[in-house]
């Protein structure tokens, strides 16, 4: 239904779904995911998904995120002081999409973060989300002033000017209260904050003796986001990082003030994702994504690996998708990648792409067994491809077809039926043979 034809006040997907009103951004993010866009207006209407899609954002493909729906990727990338190149994060941009992310984040910090952004945004097909607190943070050291001297005005203004500008989602640290530092101090961690957004706005309110202005003056958020239809992504400033620190009580206390956080977006038709953790043990993740939903009101959890090991530097991106596949079939909604630079330095064009694929490998494994629509039925093609030895369906069906085919050429000889592996003892064919199953030379 379009909105401004039927007379209907402007409003929020959020608000739209709670009037029992689909929107043509509803109906895109519904095909998408194989489901019935009734269906979906009413896991929005719910708050259990969201669908990021600021109105000034133009060549969005909207996707929702939640309860129900299929896994979703996010691909961090953006400019440094040591990389402020644009052209460079634009590349990481096409990359990511093209390995199948579903968001990018822009984190910039260095260069023309201004024009970053916007390029990104006016680039990108896929939802864009931005954490604003960084670039206020810079801009105030330029002006040559401490980054704790910020006033609460310019936090709010950086703000403004990130929705303004199209961002479809935006990572705000509100639950870091001086309650929760309080705590933090009390029960004590091996690297106690972890997170930049967190560790600046504890920085910020120690220095000032205040309260966190983001959770102090949550109104004034919402009624930004809301002008510009951008969905909080609640941020977990206290995430554990190391697996020494999981699942403590300064993690929980926040994700208790992120559940009340929660329903005042909803009660303001704002919409609202909650972010998590972080390093976290195997046998603690189930546990995490259960208590995500149960004080959160079973907003959409959107988790940062999780990583299950601090000692594989170079092979973060494997430790984030084994913590990624447990986490998303536990509940997991949205997976932030992790590449392989992850602890070493800003990523490379090959570590976005590595990065991206290895998530999806979780997301979809997790896709597997929450019984996503489409999910069983792309490894079932696969299967019956490989049983055939129809090499073209199996490079066509692969998560990254590119490096299938080039390890396809690079280790057969292009008239040979069977892989290297085996040869003449191929299982697949010898058992063709003797059951008189159907078989193809390909």
């Amino acid at each position: 239904m379009n909105l401004k034809k039927k007379g209907v006040k402007e409003m929020t997907q959020l608000e739209a779904a709670q009037k029992g009103i689909i929107t043509k951004e509803m109906v895109k993010a519904a095909r998408f995911d194989r489901v019935e866009p009734e269906e979906l207006r009413e896991k929005i209407a719910a708050g259990e998904a969201v669908l990021p899609c600021n109105i000034n954002h133009k060549n969005i493909f909207p996707l929702a995120v939640g309860k129900g729906l299929s896994t979703k990727v996010n691909a961090n990338i953006g400019t440094s002081d040591a990389y402020p190149e644009i052209e460079k994060e634009l590349e990481k941009l096409s990359v990511a999409v093209k390995a199948g992310a579903h968001s990018v984040m822009d984190l910039s910090t260095g260069g023309d973060i201004d024009l970053v952004r916007k390029k990104i945004i006016e680039s990108s097909t896929v939802m864009v989300g931005t954490v604003p607190f960084y670039q206020v943070l810079v801009e105030t050291q330029k002006r040559g002033r401490g980054m704790v001297e910020m006033t609460e005005d310019e936090i709010f203004a950086g703000i403004e000017k990130h929705c303004r500008d199209g961002a479809d989602f935006i990572t705000v640290h509100c639950g870091v209260t001086l309650e929760v530092i309080q705590e933090l101090k009390a029960r004590g961690r091996v690297m106690d904050i972890v997170s930049r957004g967190g560790s600046f706005i504890m920085a910020w309110m120690l220095h000032h003796q205040k309260q966190n202005p983001l959770f102090k003056q949550f109104d004034l958020l919402l009624e930004i986001a809301r002008k510009y239809d951008v969905t909080l992504s609640l941020g977990d400033g206290l995430r554990p990082g190391c697996l020494a620190d999981a699942t403590d009580s300064p993690q929980i206390k926040e994700l208790i003030i992120l559940g009340g956080l929660v329903k005042r977006a909803r009660e303001a038709g704002v919409q609202a994702m909650v972010e998590g953790p972080g390093h976290i043990p195997l046998d603690q993740i189930d546990a995490n994504m259960k208590l995500e939903k149960t004080l959160c009101h079973n907003a959409p959890f959107y988790v940062l690996g999780p990583l299950v090991t601090d000692v594989a530097p170079g092979y973060d991106h494997i430790t984030s998708a084994i913590g990624g596949a447990i986490a998303a079939s536990s509940g997991a909604d949205f997976l932030c990648y992790v590449t392989p630079a992850e602890h070493l330095g800003l990523p490379t064009v090959e570590d976005v792409k590595e990065g991206v694929i290895a998530a999806r490998i979780a997301a979809h494994a997790a896709d597997l067994v929450k019984g996503i629509k489409g999910a069983r039925e792309w490894d079932l093609e696969m299967a019956k491809a490989r049983k055939k030895l129809d090499w073209k369906k199996q490079i066509e069906l692969a998560m990254d077809p590119e490096k299938a085919l080039k390890m396809r050429k690079d280790k057969n000889e292009d008239s040979q039926q069977c892989c290297t592996m085996c040869g003449g003892f191929c299982a697949y064919k010898l058992v063709s043979e003797y059951l008189g199953t159907e078989f193809t030379q390909c």
